[in-house]
């Protein structure tokens, strides 16, 4: 890769591996609801707002079916989902058990697409599931969490096949904006079910604006660029790099500690990840 493309890469891994640190700050007081909301309407805004004065045309009648079904899987269920996670885990062990999502994409994509599973990707998922055997080791009460943190993944693997087989024609800038307007929107009615427990401090606010203009908004610009420049296999090693800057940031920031299952179990994520993604 050219160095302009390495640095978008370690760039948006260094973005989206805060979200998970973000989540944490934000989601204790708003509540996994509004923190999910939040962050994709805030998002959708302003890439709305980004493409209309570029003279960018989504599509919306044409492509609002998919744009609704990804926006579901891409954006509404696994933030839903990482911000409740948020309530009880930390942000690094998110970040390495979201590098699952490679091996979501795979099983679904057998099971929707036919595609055939190697030698070397069923060895990958093997090694990808002791690894989060390693890094959880849950307590009683964040079983359900774990469960939550890895529904994410699982979701975004749904997704992945979905848009292979039923959006290929979809304009990615389009599913981007059209997803988290569509996140957003289905969203709202769900906010009564579980309102903020406070009013939100400056540092809420702050990680609040960072999650939609910073983690959605910026990061879907980087992350489509490097698709148009390096493609979609080499925009996908995003994914080793976010475990690395999660755990960095909840370490430096939050205070979380680094154990050695910790460690060990990311490790054995992140190369199964590795055999998943290189077939």
């Amino acid at each position: 890769m050219r160095r302009a493309d390495t640095a978008r890469l370690l760039l948006l891994a260094a973005i989206w591996g805060a979200s998970f640190l973000f989540n944490r700050v934000a989601a204790p007081t708003l509540g996994p609801v509004l923190t999910a909301e939040l962050r994709t309407l805030i998002a959708g805004i302003a890439l709305a707002a980004y493409f209309a004065a570029t003279g960018f045309d989504p599509e919306w009648r044409r492509w609002r079916r998919q744009y609704v079904i990804a926006g579901v899987l891409t954006s509404a269920l696994p933030f839903l989902l990482w911000a409740y996670a948020a309530l009880s885990l930390t942000a690094g062990l998110m970040s390495v058990l979201n590098a699952t999502s490679p091996m979501w994409g795979a099983i679904w994509g057998a099971i929707l697409l036919g595609e055939r599973l190697t030698r070397r990707q069923i060895g990958g998922l093997i090694i990808g599931i002791a690894g989060v055997a390693f890094v959880t080791q849950p307590q009683p009460g964040e079983i359900v969490p774990v469960m939550a943190a890895l529904a994410a993944p699982f979701c975004y693997g749904l997704a992945g096949a979905y848009l292979t087989r039923w959006a290929k024609g979809a304009p990615s800038r389009g599913m981007a904006v059209g997803t988290q307007m569509v996140a957003g929107i289905l969203l709202i009615p769900l906010i009564p079910l579980w309102p903020a427990v406070a009013a939100p401090t400056p540092l809420v606010a702050a990680s609040m604006l960072a999650l939609g203009l910073l983690c959605g908004a910026v990061a879907y610009l980087l992350y489509f660029r490097l698709i148009a420049d390096i493609g979609a296999t080499g925009a996908l090693t995003v994914t080793y790099l976010i475990p690395l800057f999660g755990v960095l940031w909840g370490a430096l920031f939050l205070g979380e500690a680094l154990s050695l299952s910790m460690l060990a179990g990311g490790a054995l994520v992140i190369l199964g990840t590795v055999f998943v993604l290189r077939k």
